[in-house]
């Protein structure tokens, strides 16, 4: 509250007995002081907010449309001062809450967890990141950071990671122009006879039915993360790296089918980004030809259970996970990059040898396999394990140096085991983990799991090269 001198000196203090004190130290003595008689809560006028803006008390056309409304997004820190009076008010004036469901968002702060200040000199300013990165990328950021419950962390690599995958979108989006994949007015999914197509198509529906579930369980950050996955991971990754060999095929049928699914998926890929990354997805709507509709005024997609082919997907899920396997091995054990090996199997069912001979292309060259035996023994010097119900052998021996690589691997698990053993003693500190801030105390505990996992990895190949010198 305030209170004033006669000659218009405000003295503001919490009692009128400070404000008198306050006063005979400025005056040199006692004066009469005249309260403020005008002095409403700073926060009573946003509470009438949700109906006064609309004409309220008249009856007016707008208040009988738009309130009351079903969703108000908030941060936490104004929930007791804001959310609150508006329900309060909403309740007694208009006989109704003026909201349905309020979502209360993250605060954002700096990557170490700070909240930003200009005194600590952490504040990140999202026109300079729009203006490097774009708005799109910053987005997309904040949307797969928030995590329901938890402040987001904000660094300038998150955004520029998301600005690479806009860039990877954009490429993606030419290589299908390249090729002619471009959406067809008579396109129907369920027609399509490759499999590889068939696979995508069923991704896709996974993906958008998760992105649309998430999505209306206001759980943007797991939505996010979904399309990121389908559209970098499955659609650009893969589908587009199995596509080349049916882009080029002889057999017009099938090229002309995989053109259509590429462009078609690639369609309901901007829509279903659309909500997260506005601006690149309706530029590359209106590339490809729509530029009569705009991308925003699209229907959310409604995908019928027939476009599932459960098959398909399990063949080039099969498929996909015995490559991404080889690579791992390959990276392991230090194989060099232009090495080609051979790939031997044992116990493979009669559907695995039958998705071996519809991809032996594919396996080989994205796998940088030379010949494959689907019936053999494990060879001298191989590397094995398990995919599924078969055993893969890689014979190695002859494209890396078995000693070079164990001194490798033993510097690797005793620097590792050193580091792993510091944060361990330092997490097994019950005075550290009771003083020290909590995310200091989080970014330990997730330092000591990567650790952990670097130390399996690499005894693990320890074990593999051991094995390759009995």
């Amino acid at each position: 509250p305030a209170w004033y001198g006669d000659d218009g000196h405000v003295f503001v203090a919490e009692t009128e007995e400070q404000a008198h004190a306050k006063a005979k130290i400025h005056y040199g003595k006692d004066v009469v002081l005249h309260r403020d008689e005008d002095v409403l809560d700073t926060w009573f006028s946003s509470g009438l907010w949700a109906f006064s803006t609309l004409g309220w008390p008249e009856q007016t056309p707008d208040l009988k449309k738009f309130y009351k409304t079903s969703l108000l997004v908030t941060g936490f820190d104004i929930i007791f001062f804001w959310v609150a009076r508006m329900m309060m008010l909403g309740i007694h004036f208009m006989d109704e809450v003026p909201f349905e469901t309020v979502y209360v968002h993250a605060l954002v702060r700096d990557e170490q967890g700070n909240k930003m200040s200009k005194s600590k000199g952490n504040v990140i300013d999202p026109l300079v990141l729009i203006e490097q990165y774009g708005a799109d990328a910053l987005r997309f950021t904040l949307s797969s950071l928030a995590t329901p419950g938890r402040d987001i962390r904000l660094a300038t690599q998150r955004v520029e990671g998301y600005r690479n995958f806009t860039t990877k979108l954009w490429n993606a989006a030419r290589f299908c122009e390249m090729n002619q994949a471009y959406p067809t007015d008579n396109f129907n999914p369920t027609t399509l006879k490759n499999s590889t197509n068939r696979w995508i198509v069923t991704e896709l529906v996974q993906a958008q039915r998760a992105v649309s579930q998430h999505i209306e369980g206001y759980r943007f950050n797991d939505s996010a993360s979904i399309a990121y996955q389908f559209t970098r991971g499955v659609f650009c990754d893969w589908y587009l790296e199995f596509a080349k060999p049916l882009f080029n095929s002889e057999h017009t049928e099938l090229v002309n089918e995989t053109r259509a699914t590429a462009g078609w998926v690639l369609q309901q890929i901007l829509i279903l980004l659309h909500p997260t990354m506005p601006f690149v997805t309706e530029e590359l709507w209106e590339h490809f030809g729509h530029k009569d509709n705009l991308l925003i005024d699209q229907s959310w997609g409604n995908y019928d259970d027939a476009l599932i082919d459960n098959d398909s997907h399990q063949e080039l899920d099969w498929v996909v996970r015995l490559i991404t396997s080889i690579r791992s091995v390959r990276a392991e054990m230090n194989v060099p990059a232009g090495a080609f090996v051979d790939l031997v199997f044992t116990g493979l069912s009669t559907n695995a040898q039958q998705y071996i001979t519809n991809h032996q292309p594919l396996i080989c060259k994205l796998a940088r396999v030379d010949t494959i035996t689907t019936q053999g023994e494990m060879p001298q010097g191989s590397i094995e394990f398990i995919h599924d119900e078969a055993t893969v052998y890689l014979p190695i021996a002859g494209v890396i140096d078995i000693d070079a690589e164990q001194a490798r691997l033993e510097k690797e698990i005793k620097k590792t085991a050193t580091e792993f053993t510091k944060l361990d003693k330092k997490l097994s500190n019950k005075g550290f983990v009771e003083k020290a801030p909590a995310d200091v105390v989080t970014e330990n505990k997730r330092r000591l799991a990567e650790e952990s996992e670097t130390l399996e990895r690499l005894k693990l190949a320890l074990e593999r090269i051991l094995s390759l010198k009995k």
